[in-house]
């Protein structure tokens, strides 16, 4: 019984590919929470998964020349936030960074989020949660709301011809409807700049 166990939870981590982070309530559909972990403990003495802080794991990717790497960012609060039933929304220099406005990989990594204010530290990288407004967080987990805490990060001045490509870009395929209803609590000078940047008139 118990070798199946770990049979199936060794698929799961499989299928979802390498960079997947996770914790054992991905997987209490298969066995007890004892089972479960007992199974992740055989996978992570096999090398086969990598435990990254407790209840806290993943399936690491790898490079050909740098070995094994660390895990993202967005990774790991995508798998605590599911474990907590949260929403997460990166935002800061991070944000900026995910779309390309920015080359900057800031070490401590910031996601807003409507659970508690708390920090994770993976390996070298600091990740804070810090809680916010609900009208902050209406629209996470969108490409737009990626975009207003990037600019929020920028500041107006900061956001010129080659920020708007790069951000029509990013935002290519997102309706109308989604742009006006996700920016409904953004400040206005943002909301004006998008509907400009996105050719959409009110």
């Amino acid at each position: 019984m118990a070798e199946s166990i770990v049979y199936n939870v060794k698929n799961r981590i499989i299928e979802h590919g390498r960079g997947w982070c996770f914790t054992p309530k991905h997987f209490l559909d298969l066995d007890s929470v004892t089972g479960v972990r007992s199974a992740l403990s055989r996978l992570e003495k096999a090398k086969i998964i990598r435990r990254l802080r407790q209840g806290l794991y993943d399936y690491p990717r790898e490079h050909p020349s740098l070995g094994v790497l660390p895990p993202k960012a967005e990774e790991v609060a995508k798998a605590i936030s599911e474990k907590n039933g949260i929403q997460v929304q990166p935002s800061g220099a991070y944000a900026a960074n995910l779309i390309g406005l920015s080359e900057q990989v800031p070490g401590r990594v910031v996601f807003l989020t409507n659970g508690p204010s708390k920090k994770v530290k993976i390996g070298k990288q600091e990740i804070l949660f810090r809680t916010t407004t609900e009208k902050n967080m209406y629209p996470a987990g969108t490409k737009v709301g990626l975009v207003i805490q990037a600019f929020r990060n920028l500041g107006k001045e900061n956001i010129d011809n080659i920020a708007q490509a790069r951000t029509r870009k990013f935002l290519s395929g997102t309706s109308k409807n989604e742009l006006i209803k996700n920016l409904k609590y953004s400040p206005q000078w943002i909301r004006v700049l998008i509907f400009k940047i996105m050719d959409v008139t009110i």
